[in-house]
Order: C-alpha cells, then structure tokens, then sequence
C-alpha cells in the first residue's frame, strides 16, 4: 500500500519517463551480450583475434632499418644529421615493396617546396629552436633540395645572427629604433646555445643601466636617442616590464 502511494504521488511524466529508463536499462542488460564477440576481453578490452586481423594485412612499411641493406652510405649520412629521427618512409612513403624488388617499384622522392613547409613553415608555435622559414619569401622560386641535402639538412650558410631560429624576433626588430643594435649587445649566447637551445640559454640584462648606456640623461652623451632619468622615471620597475625591447616605442 505504501509503495502504491508513494508510486501515486510521483507526477505523472517522471513515473513514465522511470519506465521508459527502466526498459532501456533492461534491453540492454539483455540484448548487449548477443553484440559482443566470445573473444572479447580475452587480452583486454579489445577483441583478441583482432591481432590476427592485423598481423593479415598487407605489410606497406618496411622501417627504415632495412634501408641499411641498399643504402647504406645515405643511411649513415642521415644519422649524423639533424634528420636522424625522421624514418626515411616519411619522406619516401611505404617502402616493403621496394625493398622485395628495388627495380620494379621505385620509391617517390619528393622535389617540390610544399613537403618540407609541412615541418619547417614559419609558426609562432612550434618550438624555439627549431628551423623556420616564410616560405612565400625564402628563395621562392627554388626547390628546398636544390640548397640543403636532406639527409644532411645544414644550411648552405649560417644564416646571419640569430635570425635562423627567432624570425619572428627578427622581423619585429626590423620595424624597431633597435635595428642596428647587435643581438649579442644585450644577450651573451654561449656556444653551446646554437646546438642545445633549450638547456644552454643566453644571458639577459638584469638592470636599468643597461638601458642606460644610451637612455640615461645623466650618462649617456648619444644624440638623438630619448633620454630618462634613471632616479626618477618609475625606479620600481626594469625598463623591459613597459617596453619591450626588440619594438621599444613609448607606451
């Protein structure tokens, strides 16, 4: 009686939504076993003849250890090189049928701009370090191969300052009243900088004078540059946390 009641005293569409729940609910303690194959759960929570499944298809990538067996001049080439992580299918795409007949199936070597801008286009994302260029004004009309070797991707030359690894730092310096000032004015890069930039990094200025070699009406003797007074002109903050120096224009 009490259970009536209670099931009474429910409003009407939540006592039907509760029975329409309640035969999903039930449909599906029922009927899921007839979709699950027996050999479900077996290795986990996949089906285990679908190992076999995979192992059955046919094989398109080699890896590039077998690459070594032809090519083993190019391979030892690429792994002094800044290219040593890159498989060489990524570029040549899936190599096992070359491999089994080297003169019938040829592999695709790709000559064109757009393949290497898939890595090397110019983001603001991708780390500091890692070799960027604009493609639409980096020797437009050549080929990217007809300079670097790609399994040996140096630069046919260092490319002048810092400017290979912080375009985008360049470029804002370009528009800046610091354009002529040198990057190692102000940062000190070790050598190792060029090779471990993440863990090596350059040395920053850490005071106001620094600023004031140039900015200092009281030091500096430089005409044209707008001068400060370091004792008066906000002493609380670095000069860098209201300008920024590589685009130093008054805020």
């Amino acid at each position: 009686m009490r259970i009536q009641n209670f099931w009474n005293g429910i409003p009407e569409q939540i006592r039907r939504l509760s029975i329409v729940l309640l035969i999903i609910v039930l449909l599906f303690i029922f009927i899921r076993p007839l979709f699950i194959p027996d050999d479900f759960g077996k290795y986990g929570h996949f089906r285990a003849t679908a190992v076999d499944e995979i192992v059955a298809l046919e094989k398109k990538y080699a890896g590039q250890e077998i690459c070594f067996d032809c090519h083993d001049d190019i391979m030892e080439l690429k792994y002094e090189g800044y290219h040593k992580n890159v498989a060489c299918e990524i570029c040549h795409g899936p190599g096992t049928a070359h491999a089994e007949d080297p003169e019938e199936d040829q592999l695709d070597a790709p000559t064109g701009r757009g393949y290497c801008t898939l890595c090397h286009e110019y983001l603001p994302s991708r780390p500091t370090g890692f070799p960027q260029i604009v493609s639409a004004s980096h020797n437009p009309m050549e080929p990217c191969i007809s300079c670097h070797d790609p399994h040996d991707p140096d630069p046919p030359e260092i490319p002048r300052e810092c400017n290979a690894c912080h375009a985008q730092i360049a470029r804002t310096k370009a528009l800046s009243h610091h354009l002529n000032i040198s990057c190692t004015f102000c940062h000190q890069a070790p050598e190792e900088h060029k090779t471990n930039p993440r863990e090596v990094l350059p040395s920053k200025p850490k005071s106001r004078e620094f600023c004031g070699q140039c900015h200092s009406s009281t030091i500096s003797d430089k005409k044209g540059i707008p001068k400060i007074d370091l004792i008066t002109h906000e002493p609380r903050y670095v000069c860098w946390q209201c300008h920024y120096p590589h685009l130093p224009e008054a805020r």
